[in-house]
């Protein structure tokens, strides 16, 4: 796992954790677009093993009680007394089937279950084991940040600190924010002590139940500020340097805490100069710091493993935290791995947790991260104090960007592929990589250099070691622009403007010159291009990701000195610095309202949210066009008005396990959830949630909400409803009168009219008193056919069948047709020397560590499908795959890549085009069998026709608006031992209309 962070300042790149891109003092690094996750660092297999049932007993007070309606039943809920290990020393123990396992964590109150470090061999032998509900692969993971608080309405006359708490000095009081990241710097100012006595001593004392881990080296003492510290390294190998301590080395977990809970009014300053005070969103709360994420490499490599983050939350949950910041990566597919599942429980116990949706954005679609119904998932956009430089050319055009520093007079201008060394990689002169530029072509000039791949700072050394006098920084593609502090005067300029520049550098006698930067009130909220949107793989939609926006772009907090070059503040960005805004934000509401729950809490910072900019224009993404829910949630967050929404909606655990089974998981045995097959069968789209999603709207569609009268007083609201566009909408009742305290249902049904079909529209559900205004937004598609993309049958007999059903936007006819089912072509490749690196998507070729795998399509071809499978391997084992189309002349065209962790990876490729397809299998790591595995390829090249012994019933079904028709694929004949591969097409006569991917693997 890796932080949220994409940006930093020298010596070191970016963080991969989730959100820091970095500058003289930290703005974090860009990550590199071959580089699928920071290196792998684990030299023996670690395993999250969640045994069923419970092999220790526990206390009266967990499972947590259930409470009604989804609320805290106290203002402090209870937990049990923390017995799990604290650090990352802890005594072997020894599971009963397995004498010789030794476990690293006992799991007892967030996850139950134990991790240890296994071979293969005693992984599989424990999964064997009965009462082994499960067995999970440690995986690493990658971290996702002067003040904003002006920006969001806390600071200042009036504002929500001095009317919610008379002041800065009250705003968290009574609140513990548990920090799952890289650790703290005890000596920043921002974590100094609070002044004594504290008016919630007694609250404090009353719910805290953990302790201060000082560590063994460069140990840490905390204070009536940062009141917990522990650390967790059981799987991860961490550079010599780092500290076996709470202490922060890389900076992101000193960001991401004082932007939460820093002390108020901080004076700052990076390189000697002063940018302002700094604060946290909840000056007055107290900390708790678990530090999960290591250093572990000197390029800023960050890593942050599974085992040991489980660990941290569920001590964090144990020691009595209100509040988790998680500003770490996570899946995009998945609500129920180990740590979504320990944050299910968490959530349960009335722990409100905010996690970062990943910065991926500038990928495309459906990026985003952490999409479980108990966690908020944060977006990152720019607030609006902004940093303005001017570029003037010498044939008189200017170029307005972003950028810190002081004026550059007229000078030439070159573009770095024409001042590179001698033997210098190409790509990484045109990058501008330190050291990679000749002095004697670089010196007195303004150099032109690419975003991409090596941290933004790093390119403005690399002018400054060759004697450049200034840096033209511009972006290849839509993203954000960064006003990051660089060791040369640089200006940041977009998409549109960089190609232009760069055609001027390239001609005879160019020269520019470079303005003093200014200081203004930017246009803001922006979306940030890192930021990753929607629609979310996990439940297809049927859930709004991300929930909400916050500030993530050249954030202001602390760092860490070390790696820092001395500084106390930078400058970072990502949907890490996103994040802890709204912790902090939560924070502040759980301490006015303590008996809110987790549930409460988001949906009354989303209900209150905006989706205007300062200029009352719509919020922008960075391509400049109107961003939407699936870039922002339900819109920027509205603190002040959060303290007052009004209405809410609440859901709890037996809400969330409902939806888990609708969109087709199943939470584990360890959260005390039932088999899906037990719990009611409702629809995704129906979870009280603050938003309305559907994924795929065949004709016309009904959803259902509760909510919640939280304010003093009987309301009566109106219920209005602006439908997306193409669609319309209905609601009932239309009027709803709520007491104090109560609730009440309605149901609001979407019809399609003309919405185009497989496009979103977006439309807003509001509930108004006349002093209320609830608003949740409404994102929704419209499909000709709503049916399975895919269907997975395991342990398949030689003769068996599997019902489809789908769901029509039409009336009239739906045809269907079977191709397949067509057993595998297997080819297996001996790799060797994995080391987490060892392949360039831009530059691919076979080694001993990559194959090279040609498949020659034929006309015709309807499907072209590679993958492999987990299972084939020890589950430490990670390839990845990567296709390519091979044009007459040999070039490859990068079409598909399939980098997830671990060695589940599958490419599927519709309708391809005939000729030569090379696939490249990376083994990206296998450290329990030591860098070597033998990777085998499954292909499928489907044609048109059936296979022998397969059939589809009935081959056509009379439809109509929102009715379904149900189709049986059946098979006989199939070989044992062999994965089968088919599809089923689905159309109404004249127009393909959609299609499920049908897998049968024989046992």
């Amino acid at each position: 796992m890796r932080p949220s962070s994409p940006g930093r300042y020298p010596p070191r790149p970016p963080h991969p954790l989730t959100g820091s891109r970095s500058s003289p003092a930290p703005t974090r690094a860009d990550p590199a677009p071959t580089a699928p996750r920071s290196p792998t660092a684990c030299t023996s297999s670690s395993w999250t093993t969640p045994p069923s049932p419970p092999t220790k007993a526990r206390s009266a007070a967990w499972p947590p009680p259930a409470r009604s309606p989804g609320r805290r039943s106290t203002p402090t809920p209870q937990r049990p007394s923390p017995t799990a290990p604290t650090s990352t020393s802890s005594a072997a123990r020894r599971w009963p089937g397995c004498p010789a396992c030794s476990r690293s964590y006992t799991y007892d109150y967030a996850f139950n279950g134990f991790a240890a470090n296994l071979t293969a061999k005693q992984a599989a032998k424990l999964a064997a084991e009965d009462g082994v509900a499960a067995l999970e692969k440690n995986q690493l993971l990658t971290l996702d940040t002067v003040s904003t608080a002006d920006f969001l309405g806390l600071a200042g006359q009036g504002g929500a600190w001095e009317r919610q708490f008379r002041g800065d000095a009250h705003a968290g009081e009574g609140v513990v924010i548990g920090m799952v990241d890289s650790g703290y710097s005890p000596d920043n100012p921002l974590f100094a002590p609070l002044p004594e006595p504290r008016p919630d001593a007694k609250l404090i004392k009353r719910k805290w139940k953990g302790s201060c881990d000082s560590g063994t080296s460069s140990k840490i003492t905390c204070n009536n500020k940062v009141i917990g510290a522990h650390y967790y390294r059981q799987g991860v190998k961490a550079i010599p340097e780092e500290y076996d301590s709470p202490r922060d080395y890389g900076g992101h977990g000193t960001h991401t805490a004082s932007t939460a809970a820093g002390d108020h009014g901080v004076p700052a300053s990076i390189n000697g100069g002063s940018v302002g005070e700094a604060t946290g969103m909840a000056p007055a709360a107290r900390l708790a710091v678990y530090k999960v994420c290591w250093s572990i490499d000197y390029a800023g490599g960050n890593s942050c493993a599974s085992v040991d983050t489980v660990a941290a939350i569920n001590q964090a949950v144990a020691d009595g935290v209100d509040v988790i910041n998680y500003s770490i990566s996570g899946s995009t597919t998945s609500a129920v791995n180990s740590v979504e599942s320990a944050f299910f429980n968490a959530a349960r116990a009335g722990v409100f947790v905010s996690a970062s949706a990943g910065n991926d954005g500038d990928k495309g679609a459906s990026t985003v991260a952490h999409n479980a119904p108990w966690e908020m998932t944060v977006a990152a956009s720019t607030h609006d104090r902004g940093y303005r430089t001017t570029l003037t050319l010498g044939d008189g055009r200017t170029f307005t960007g972003v950028g810190v520093g002081a004026a550059v007079p007229s000078a030439p201008l070159v573009n770095s592929s024409a001042v590179g060394k001698a033997g210098a990689d190409p790509s990484e002169v045109e990058l501008c990589f330190s050291g990679t530029l000749d002095p004697v072509k670089t010196a007195g000039r303004i150099v032109v250099c690419k975003r991409g791949t090596n941290d933004r700072v790093d390119k403005s050394r690399a002018v400054q070691q060759a004697g450049g006098a200034g840096l033209v920084l511009w972006n290849p593609s839509a993203n954000s622009l960064n006003a990051d502090f660089h060791y040369v005067p640089t200006v940041h300029v977009d998409h549109l403007a960089g190609p232009q520049i760069a055609a001027y550098a390239a001609s005879s006698g160019a020269t520019a010159s470079l303005s003093a930067s200014e200081v203004y009130k930017a246009p803001a909220p922006q979306m940030a291009g890192f930021s990753s949107y929607g629609p979310a793989l996990a439940g297809n939609g049927d859930l709004l990701k991300p929930d909400i926006t916050a500030p993530g772009v050249d954030v202001i907090a602390g760092v860490a000195p070390v790696s820092s070059e001395g500084n106390q503040f930078g400058v970072m960005s990502g949907t890490s610095m996103s994040s802890p805004h709204i912790a902090g934000i939560a924070a502040l509401l759980i301490s006015k309202n303590p008996k809110w729950s987790p549930a409460e809490v988001k949906s009354a910072l989303m209900t209150t949210a905006y989706q205007s900019d300062n200029q009352g224009a719509p919020i922008k993404d960075a391509a400049g066009s109107n961003a939407t829910p699936l870039n922002f949630g339900a819109g920027h967050v509205d603190p002040p008005k959060a303290f007052d929404p009004g209405l809410v909606y609440d859901s709890g655990w037996k809400d969330w396990q409902k939806y888990i089974c609708a969109i087709g998981q199943q939470l584990p045995a360890d959260t005390k959830a039932k088999s899906c097959d037990k719990v009611k069968k409702t629809d995704p789209s129906d979870l009280n949630y603050p938003s309305i999603a559907i994924g795929a709207l065949a004709g016309s569609q009904t959803v259902y909400r509760e909510v919640t009268n939280v304010a003093a007083d009987k309301s009566t609201y109106d219920v209005r409803v602006s439908a997306p566009a193409g669609f319309t909408a209905k609601v009932s009742p239309s009027t709803l009168t709520l007491k104090p305290g109560a609730s009440k249902e309605f149901k609001v049904t979407l019809t399609r009219t003309t919405a185009p079909l497989g496009s979103y529209a977006f439309g807003s559900l509001t509930l108004t008193d006349g002093r209320h205004v609830v608003r949740s937004p409404i994102a929704v598609k419209a499909v000709a056919i709503a049916a399975p993309a895919a269907v997975n049958v395991a342990q398949a007999k030689a003769s068996g069948k599997v019902t489809l059903e789908a769901q029509a936007g039409y009336a009239g006819t739906m045809n269907a047709k079977v191709r397949g089912l067509k057993a595998a072509d297997v080819t297996t490749y001996a790799l060797k020397n994995a080391n987490g690196g060892g392949f360039t998507s831009s530059r691919p070729a076979a080694s001993d560590q990559v194959a090279a795998q040609t498949v020659t399509v034929p006309a015709g071809t309807k499907a072209l499908r590679l993958a492999t499978f987990a299972s084939d391997y020890p589950a430490d084992t990670d390839v990845d795959l990567y296709l390519y189309k091979q044009s007459a002349t040999g070039a490859l065209t990068l079409t598909a890549t399939s980098a997830n962790d671990g060695s589940d990876e599958a490419i599927q490729v519709s309708d391809p085009s005939a000729g030569d397809w090379v696939l490249f299998a990376h083994l990206y790591s296998a450290p329990s069998t030591g860098g070597a595995a033998k990777v085998a390829v499954n292909s499928w090249v489907l044609g048109d026709g059936s296979a022998i012994g397969t059939t589809l019933s009935p081959a056509t079904a009379k439809v109509k608006i929102g009715g379904t028709a149900s189709f049986t694929l059946a098979w006989s004949g199939l070989a044992t031992g062999k994965r089968y591969l088919g599809t089923v097409s689905y159309d109404d006569g004249s127009a393909l209309l959609g299609s499920t991917t049908v897998q049968v693997a024989t046992g």
